[in-house]
Formats: C-alpha cells, structure tokens, sequence
C-alpha cells in the first residue's frame, strides 16, 4: 500500500467512527429525513455520505433529532382520498424531522383518487394524539357524510395546535362545523360550491391558504405542500422552513399570491357536450385578464345546432347573450366583485365530415 493511499484509508475510517459518533454541540448532523443516517453526526461540515443532504450544525433548530416529544402530525386517509393532497404535506412534515403517520377508520386498505393503495398505520380509536391533523382532499363526499369521520375530526381538532385541510378537505371541516364564522379556501373549482354550501364561511379566493391560528385551510393539491411549509415557518421558524423546501427541491414563494382562481379560464362558461359528442382540446392558454381555447368539436350536429345547444347551457349560467350571428355567439356577465367578463364562441367547418374548429375566448371588460 502507497503513503497516500494509506493515508486516504486512514481518513476514510476516522471519519467514519466520527459520523458513528453521538451529535455534541457544535457537530453537525444529516437534517431529519426518516433514514438511519438522521443519527450520525461529524466534527465538519460537508455532506451526509449515506443520503447526499448538507450536514447542519446539531445546534440548529433544524438538526432537531428524533426523539420522543417530536411534533406528531397525523394525515387523515379515506376511499378517494388524493395523494398528492395526503403525501405532499407528509413529504414537508416528515422531512422536517415530524412524526409523521396515516390514519384512517380502520386498518383496511383504502383505494386513492388515483388508485393507489394506501393502508392506514392506526385507526381513530388507537392513534397517537397529533399536535398536527391533516385532513387531505380528493373524493371526499364519503369521509364528508361519515359520522364516524366528523367525530374524529371534531374530537381531534379540540385538542390540536393546527388543524389543516387541503384542497376540497376543506368540506370535511366545514361538515364538522369547525369553519363556520372563520375565513377558509378550497380548490379554484369548488370556491363557489363552498360558498353555497356552508354561508357561514368566510370563502377566500385569492389566497394560496388561509391561516386562522388554530384553523388552517388550503387551495387544491399543491397548495397543501405550501401549508405545511406555512406551519413550519410558523411553528419554527422562516430558516428552517425554506431549508426544507430547498431539500425536497420544491420552489417555495411564501409571499407569492398566486392561485388557481385567479386565471381567466376560472370565468368561462361550462359547457358540456352533447351525447356522442367528442372535443380534442388543441390550445389553452392565457392570464388573469384573457383566455383563448381552441378545439376540435366532432358531433352529429350542424355547426348553428351545436353553438345554439352551448347557448342554451351558458344561459343557464347566468350570462346574458349579446350577439347571436353565423358561427358565432357571444356572452357578458359579472363576478362577484361585479367586474363584468366577455366570452366569444365561434365555429367553423373542418376538414372532415361534422368536425368544427371551435374557439371560446372570456376577457375582462374595461371600464
């Protein structure tokens, strides 16, 4: 063996037996991340040789190790239930070094929106009591009707220090009366039902989430993502909270006032198709003031007989007709705030039998 290699070999192993040791103020350890390498610990800093993260100082608030007393934050899973709703704030949670589990009525495999797996790691009666309940949207119409679901909900969120709901979770709360005269969101789509549904609420729909102290509800999918790194800024610390954004590579914008609703698109009109109907989507896109789709519409229809059956449908929405020529139609209402919007239908013949190119544009009135 060479000097050299005998002295990298050397090197190798003190530095081995350093990372085997204890973490001591002033070492620096592998953040929390639910991997056996959470325990080691080096005199330097440099990077965790087991998972690659850059090793923290053990002092820091984000060296936190695994201990008992660690923040316990139980994700609610039921027959619908999302996954990115359900496993993104599991993500930002258990990287944050939480205690981190799935809890659901029984210890039964539930079937996910998408139709994954999941089976619940306790159920109501046996669970740790969380300091954390996420209750995760997705097809919730189930878990929102199911006393045994609202009970624990209720019961639950009477002794948590947050609870929070992503996307159309939100309903399970509001079901739980446990919204009523508080300011909450949901997902872009079901911002109005909400606000049907539950009068009470203060319905929010230009925020990303909506923090009410004990009470804290999300827009759709990845907003929840956003509203537990929302929790861990507040509960921790803005430092702690953009590191764990950093480690699980997310690009989070705490100030950031984008949502969903905010879009143009969010204001036309729904319009179904007829039976037998088909529609190959070519082009949508726009922003907050303007949006243009383009499509291939190929019905048994004459092309007046299918932008009179959209009419018909956009009516019923409470948007008035303004203009009704050859291939076209066009629609003026107001929103909420009374800003009032115009959306344009036209079609024309393709280049083949009962195909039309059809283009709906919505666009804010100025003035």
């Amino acid at each position: 063996m060479t000097r050299t290699s005998f002295a990298l070999g050397f090197l190798a192993v003190g530095l081995a037996l350093v990372l085997a040791g204890p973490a001591r103020a002033g070492h620096y350890v592998c953040p929390p991340c639910n991997a056996p390498c959470d325990e080691l610990s080096s005199d330097a800093p440099g990077i965790c040789p087991k998972c690659g993260i850059t090793l923290v100082e053990a002092t820091s608030a984000a060296a936190t190790p695994h201990a008992d007393g660690r923040t316990n934050v139980a994700i609610l899973i039921f027959d619908g239930v999302e996954i990115i709703d359900s496993m993104g704030p599991y993500e930002v949670f258990g990287a944050a070094g939480f205690h981190v589990y799935t809890v659901g009525a029984t210890r039964q495999a539930v079937r996910s929106a998408m139709g994954q797996s999941l089976v619940p790691a306790f159920t109501f009666a046996d669970a740790p009591a969380p300091d954390v309940l996420v209750v995760p949207g997705g097809g919730v119409y189930g878990a929102q009707h199911d006393a045994a679901t609202l009970e624990f909900v209720r019961n639950t969120t009477a002794k948590t220090t947050i609870t929070m709901s992503v996307c159309n979770g939100a309903f399970i709360l509001a079901q739980a009366g446990l919204l009523d005269g508080l300011g909450a969101t949901t997902t872009a789509g079901n911002l109005a039902r909400l606000r049907t549904q539950f009068p009470k609420i203060d319905v929010v729909d230009d925020q990303r989430y909506v923090d009410n102290g004990h009470i804290i509800t999300t827009g759709g999918l990845s907003a929840g993502i956003d509203g537990a790194l929302h929790v861990i800024d507040r509960e921790f610390g803005r430092p702690r909270a953009e590191q764990i954004a950093r480690g699980i590579e997310y690009r989070w914008d705490p100030t950031s006032k984008w949502t969903r609703s905010v879009l143009a698109d969010m204001r036309m009109p729904d319009v179904k198709l007829p039976e037998q109907a088909s529609w190959e989507m070519q082009m949508s896109n726009g922003d907050t003031e303007h949006w243009e789709m383009h499509g291939r519409l190929t019905v048994s229809m004459t092309q007046e007989e299918a932008l009179d059956f959209a009419s018909k449908q956009v009516a019923v929405n409470g948007w008035k007709l303004q203009e009704s020529s050859a291939g076209k139609r066009t629609w003026i209402r107001k929103d909420r705030e009374g800003q009032a919007w115009l959306t344009t239908l036209t079609a024309r013949p393709a280049d083949t039998p009962s195909t039309y190119l059809e283009t709906m544009t919505v666009k804010k009135v100025k003035g």
